[in-house]
């Protein structure tokens, strides 16, 4: 931004200015790719590698600055994924090349990105990331340079994927059909275009080892987490996506409000304005369902990085889809959370208690415009409540952790069982302690009285007591041996003076 924005801002939305200040200021860089230290891991000292990461700046809007800073190599192989990804989606969706010519392609596309060499230059013109087709060949390049465990898994999704999105391709091609009828059918393209990238990541990060090895096996979890974002995406994007003749709301959906073409929605009558606005509701409804598999999931992550690149989209989507709720400006132009909403995001999404916090914030926003015209309204009520639910089951809020420790809401009468609970725990870990020692020590019959115990100071004593009492035996016995053997006898008395030759010598 200029100056004078920063100074609008500031006079306008001095929140918001301070929110900024502090991201630039205190949410430092975690990991610089380019930097002499880290092209062994991130490839930068390589011209291929470098020309990736170009890419994959130019062709993502949100996700290159997390991938950047995922450890060591992982970064890198989840940028190739991306790419590869990228790739067979421009494809897919590019309108000018013929289905004939589309299908071989995508239906092979998981061996061309592996065939040395190979590109892509029959995009069209206005295709915006036609370009990485046309230099296809370095990804090509770099993917070969990878550990095969990460290439074969790659390869696997690619192959997955494309044969979904060859599908749909050719029944639009074919049949003339522009929308999707069914949920079933929504979902299904949600899963090739999306759940199948959370299952690709999962199984990566379990092959970084830097999550662990079931990971990759909790697939309805991972594919929640790519149908949350892409829903959330093509909610956000209907403008954008009516207008370039995309159509990804299933008419089972928007139909049943009395629309003929969902460019209907677009209307500005009151009338239409508010049935939209009831189709929209329904389709936010089909996302938050999610949203409890998408907390489960983050649960699940153990290494910093993975759980950043993982939580940061996942709280803008439920900011973003806050706010799309029940606000007819997505009808006429494309919404985005502003840039001071996402900056406090980044900043928060550190753990997953404070993501919990950030859906039961904007989850409780949401519901609070919720209107009971809407035939949605119990429904979204219901998915809200049971985001609620399992943010309290898991993170109650009574219970604030500060600087590490965790502590009670005095004011909540919840917090009163806890700290009984928390005591009684601790008087029969006491209990189980001293039982253990009264075992270790051979004593059965003691009792612990006023929080101290007797049988501890009673075995110490008799120990003592045998302690010097096998002292003085020792002691007794040496004399008696030096006593009656004579010659030790004699060294005896010259020692001390007792006999004729006692007594020292000069």
């Amino acid at each position: 931004m200029g100056i004078g924005k920063w100074v609008v801002m500031a006079l306008t939305h001095p929140n918001e200015f301070r929110t900024l200040v502090q991201f630039y200021i205190n949410h430092e860089q975690k990991r610089d790719i380019t930097a002499m230290q880290e092209h062994e891991t991130s490839g930068w000292d390589r011209e291929s590698m470098r020309r990736c990461w170009h890419f994959l700046d130019l062709t993502s809007r949100s996700f290159a600055a997390v991938i950047k800073e995922l450890e060591g190599d992982l970064a890198r192989v989840v940028c190739l994924f991306y790419l590869v990804l990228r790739g067979l989606d421009t494809i897919e969706d590019d309108m000018t090349i013929p289905d004939e010519v589309k299908q071989p392609i995508l239906r092979k596309f998981h061996e061309h990105t592996v065939t040395p060499g190979w590109t892509f230059k029959e995009s069209g013109p206005n295709e915006k990331d036609r370009q990485l087709l046309v230099e296809y060949n370095v990804v090509v390049e770099e993917l070969h340079i990878l550990q095969p465990e990460y290439r074969d898994i790659i390869v696997d999704i690619c192959a997955k994927m494309e044969v979904g999105m060859a599908d749909y391709a050719h029944r639009h091609a074919t049949t003339g059909s522009v929308y999707l009828e069914k949920t079933e059918d929504y979902d299904l393209y949600c899963h090739y275009v999306a759940g199948l990238v959370g299952e690709g990541c999962s199984r990566l990060f379990t092959a970084s080892k830097k999550e662990a090895p079931w990971l990759g096996t909790e697939l309805e979890l991972a594919n929640s987490m790519g149908l949350f974002l892409q829903k959330t995406n093509i909610i956000r994007d209907f403008r954008e996506d009516v207008d370039e003749r995309r159509f990804f709301w299933p008419r089972e959906i928007w139909g049943q409000f009395g629309f003929g073409d969902v460019k209907e929605m677009c209307g500005t009558e009151p009338e239409v304005v508010e049935r939209a606005l009831h189709a929209q509701s329904a389709m936010i409804l089909n996302a938050l369902n999610h949203v409890p598999d998408v907390l489960d999931y983050l649960r699940c992550l153990k290494n910093q990085s993975v759980f950043n690149f993982c939580a940061i989209p996942q709280t803008m989507a439920i900011a973003t889809l806050e706010l799309c709720f029940m606000n007819p400006e997505m009808f006429q132009r494309n919404i985005k959370i502003r840039k001071a909403a996402a900056a406090d995001l980044i900043m928060n999404s550190t753990n997953p208690r404070e993501v919990a916090e950030i859906f039961r914030k904007y989850t409780r926003k949401l519901h609070s415009r919720a209107s009971p015209k809407d035939p949605n309204f119990l429904r979204i009520s219901v998915a809200c409540g049971k985001i609620e639910q399992w943010c309290e089951k898991n993170y109650p809020s009574f219970v604030h952790v500060e600087q590490g420790k965790a502590g009670f809401d005095p004011s909540d009468p919840r917090s009163l069982v806890a700290i009984a609970d928390q005591q009684r725990e601790e008087e029969l870990a006491k209990k189980k302690r001293m039982e253990e020692m009264r075992a270790r020590l051979g004593r059965t019959d003691g009792a612990v009285r006023n929080g101290s115990d007797d049988s501890i100071i009673q075995p110490l004593l008799w120990m003592m007591g045998a302690l010097v009492s096998l002292l003085i035996i020792c002691g007794l016995a040496i004399w008696a041996i030096l006593w009656w053997f004579e010659e030790d006898k004699k060294v005896w008395d010259s020692i001390f003076g007792n006999g004729p030759a006692g007594g020292l010598r000069e």
